[in-house]
């Protein structure tokens, strides 16, 4: 993301001008515009003139806003009037808000530092069927869906069933080839049930010193190969349980979800004093000064109750002045969607509020 231009005012309204580049800059686009706010963009919309003797011309013309009426007169488009505005990949846009809380500038101010753009790999597979992936702090990608009929072993000759593995395996190594850029990409994760992730690797390796493709060869320190139950995007999730990828992407944000999430359930079994979700009991350890770590889906921030989002936002923002830690999480990522499942708050605990409960049964 650019970051083009900033003017706040000192009650925080104003407008920033933005540049999405690419997929993720859209999805953080998507959670800074909310209900109430203003866009400016230019946008190309067809209009039609009827002349004087009823004949119809169509021409295309510049408009401005976008998801509502329009606020401003435009010569195409009538003061509130309705406009579709379709936002594109490298073209300047700008948001007017009556008040940039702290989580869409922190936001804008992650999306627009390329050194917080950490990137992960992930190539689950299974016979016949591979899905490619990139994993950021934001969302799961899924790049590319590769199936491919494997026939069945048949007993005194496996020339069939081996061409079908080469082409499916051949098919993936490709796919890494045009996914993965390794500039970006700290780590590629390999998983499969049994010995298909194996058998994988000796082909890919094969194929690279065979075609000195150094693109690969030069970064085989990057590979990480582990156990999944399937070829599907679901395991992604076991993929970034794995105390080995932890280890490998400890310095990546996508694992900080993880860790975070995975603290969580081990503290609700080791001593559920200490870990809360919902909003009303994380609000209550939040007011007693307990809350070690808040895990928040970006999901809250979106709220079209504009009460409850900011509710939400006071939440951050009171953890963040006592100092303690704020993991946001993403819908789109595995681990968000596993948040979202348990109301998508909860918190960490520094010291246990047994009490917690009592204090919701007359609710």
């Amino acid at each position: 993301m650019k970051l083009l231009g900033k003017h706040l005012e000192k009650d925080r309204s104003g407008r920033i001008r933005l540049q999405a580049e690419d997929a993720e800059d859209m999805w953080h686009v998507y959670n800074l515009i909310l209900k109430g706010d203003k866009l400016e963009a230019s946008t190309i919309r067809g209009v039609k003139s009827e002349s004087s003797t009823g004949s119809v011309s169509s021409e295309r013309a510049g408009a401005l806003r976008v998801n509502g009426k329009s606020t401003e007169l435009n010569k195409y488009v009538q003061l509130g009037q309705f406009h579709t505005l379709d936002l594109e990949l490298n073209q300047p846009f700008a948001i007017v808000k009556d008040y940039w809380d702290s989580i869409s500038l922190d936001r804008i101010a992650n999306a627009c530092d390329i050194t917080k753009q950490a990137d992960v790999a992930a190539v689950v597979m299974q016979e016949g069927l591979a899905n490619i992936c990139l994993l950021t702090q934001y969302m799961t990608i899924v790049r590319q869906r590769i199936e491919v009929p494997i026939p069945k072993k048949r007993k005194g000759s496996t020339t069939t069933y081996d061409k079908s593995v080469k082409n499916f395996f051949d098919k993936v190594y490709n796919a890494i080839l045009v996914h993965v850029d390794f500039q970006v990409v700290k780590a590629v994760i390999i998983g499969s049930p049994g010995f298909t992730k194996d058998q994988f690797m000796d082909h890919l390796w094969a194929t690279a010193v065979r075609t000195d493709e150094k693109k690969l060869l030069e970064n085989r320190k990057k590979f990480v190969v582990i156990h999944t139950s399937s070829g599907h995007k679901s395991a992604l999730e076991e993929v970034m349980r794995d105390p080995t990828i932890k280890a490998k992407l400890s310095d990546t944000k996508a694992s900080n979800e993880v860790v975070a999430l995975d603290n969580f359930y081990q503290m609700m079994n080791k001593d559920p004093n200490r870990a809360f979700y919902g909003y009303k009991h994380v609000a209550r350890a939040v007011q007693s000064g307990a809350v070690g770590t808040l895990l928040i889906t970006d999901e809250l921030f979106r709220n079209q109750d504009i009460n409850k989002r900011k509710q939400y936002i006071r939440l951050v923002e009171n953890v963040k002045k006592s100092r303690a830690n704020v993991v946001i999480f993403s819908s789109l990522h595995v681990s968000g969607e596993q948040l979202n499942q348990l109301t998508g708050v909860a918190a960490i605990l520094n010291f246990p509020l047994p009490d917690i409960d009592s204090d919701f049964e007359s609710d």
